[in-house]
């Protein structure tokens, strides 16, 4: 008996037929996708994984939690144990010592001599102690806090830096792939013009100076192009570094005119939000205060010490002697008050107390100083940002009165009115002026993010809104294959 396959019916092929198809484009869409998003928010997860600055300060920070479980473990109480095993040599003599035991009455100027020579010693102790008053102990376990809150604020600031690093690295790519583009576009038009002044100098309508200005033209550009060649590859590595993406990545997004639309605060309300929320400050203010708990901890009030101590011990001691086998044995338990006061040092502690005490007067000016230059910045920010978009108006305006003039020129080239090289000029005015635009709109949105870092403000909501200003980025430029 044959077996036969089963058999489909034409419904059941068509459904197979528009799977295979639309598997087919759902491959060929993925593949027709960049690798990488040009997004600045992508951008920056990926960095927050791959960056190895920021991946050394999480772990510095981790670190620094830990000082706190510190601080808070000086005041528990210790609890010690120690033991020992060894052969000893013990040679004991009493004299003039009173004996006294029933039948025996009693006895004085008594001596007793004891001896064992190479005798098993053990013994083992268990102490625990507590302490009750310790100044100095005091002092360290507020340097540990502090020190844990330092960690705090220098995490802030390695994130805080992170987003500036990568807006940073991120607009330097998307303005050397637009610098590159407007090269090749320039480029291109500079043939045209070379072109058509060899040809109309064949015709002998231009003179021969026109071809070599147009020639001359076009290898200069075509060394820029090099040059912005080499410029973004080397930019897009620097971006690849930090994000962990494919060197090669695509053409990256620029803002356009709708930049962020929030209103800027005032310089006195700013100058007040850094005082009270830059990292940096507060990393000098914690940095001042455990200064001052380091020359706390040699003060001559830190010097007592009062600890609660209780012993429990054993010591035994076996073996032969002079007068025959010897057996010693001592236990001992005690709970009781231990008071530590030092009298003389040598003067090592009223010295150490010296440098502390000088030490965190430094800290105290380094933060004023840090003060200082974070109120200049903060200056140098806002004022940026209060006359950028003036500034940004201005380029618009220099944009648009550039482009119109090349197209004047453009035309006036064509009826003989424009030589080559002011057609020539008017193209590289043109695109040093959208490059100049571009440039002025990224300054201001890193000039955005600089003010909110400095205010200590700065965090994904920011770069949220930077990141909605972008617009689709251009083609990217063709690269010349490296010879």
């Amino acid at each position: 008996m044959l077996l036969r396959p089963p058999t489909t019916s034409v419904g059941q092929r068509r459904d197979t037929k528009r799977r295979a198809l639309r598997w087919g484009w759902a491959w060929l869409l993925a593949a027709a996708l960049p690798a990488q998003a040009a997004d600045l928010i992508d951008a920056w997860r990926a960095a927050q994984q791959h960056d190895l600055d920021v991946v050394a300060a999480r772990e510095a920070h981790r670190a620094g939690q830990t000082r706190r479980d510190q601080a808070s473990g000086l005041w528990r109480p210790s609890l010690h144990l120690s033991a020992a095993a060894g052969y000893m040599t013990q040679d004991t003599e009493t004299h003039g010592a009173r004996f006294q035991a029933p039948g025996f009455g009693r006895s004085d100027e008594v001596d007793f001599t004891t001896s064992v020579h190479g005798g098993r010693s053990t013994g083992w102790a268990l102490t625990a102690r507590q302490a009750l008053i310790n100044r100095e102990r005091d002092a360290q376990s507020r340097q540990l806090e502090l020190a844990a809150q330092a960690a705090d604020h220098e995490w802030q600031t390695a994130q805080q830096d992170l987003i500036l690093r990568v807006a940073e690295r991120y607009f330097d790519v998307a303005l050397a792939a637009e610098s590159l583009r407007l090269l090749h576009a320039q480029q291109s038009a500079v043939a045209k013009a070379a072109a058509e002044a060899r040809e109309r100098f064949e015709q002998g309508s231009l003179p021969i100076t026109d071809v070599h200005e147009t020639t001359a033209r076009a290898e200069a550009i075509k060394a820029q192009v090099l040059a912005g060649t080499t410029e973004l590859q080397l930019k897009q590595s620097a971006l690849a570094d930090m994000t962990g993406w494919h060197a090669e990545v695509g053409p990256l997004a620029l803002p356009f005119e709708a930049l962020p639309s929030e209103p800027l605060a005032g310089l006195d309300q700013c100058l007040a939000a850094g005082e009270a929320g830059n990292p940096a400050l507060a990393l000098q203010a914690t940095a001042a205060a455990s200064a001052r708990e380091e020359a706390a901890k040699f003060s001559a009030r830190a010097a007592p010490t009062l600890d609660l101590v209780a012993r429990l011990g054993d010591e035994r001691l076996s073996g032969d002697g002079d007068f025959g086998a010897s057996r010693n044995l001592s236990r001992s338990r005690s709970i009781g008050l231990q008071l530590n006061v030092p009298l003389w040092t040598g003067g090592v502690r009223g010295a150490r107390e010296q440098e502390a005490l000088h030490l965190s007067e430094k800290a105290a000016t380094q933060a004023a100083r840090t003060r200082q230059q974070v109120a200049l910045q903060i200056r140098t920010a806002w004022l940026g940002l209060t006359t950028g978009a003036g500034r940004l108006a201005a380029l618009d305006e220099a944009l648009t009165a550039s482009q119109a003039r090349l197209e004047a020129t453009r035309l006036g080239h064509q009826v003989g009115d424009r030589t080559t090289l002011e057609l020539l000029n008017a193209e590289n005015d043109a695109a040093s002026a959208a490059l100049m635009l571009a440039e002025g709109r990224v300054a201001l949105l890193l000039n955005r993010l600089r003010l909110a870092s400095l205010t200590g403000q700065l965090g994904e909501e920011q770069l949220r809104a930077i990141n909605a200003t972008l617009r689709p980025p251009d083609p990217a430029p063709e690269t010349p294959a490296r010879p």
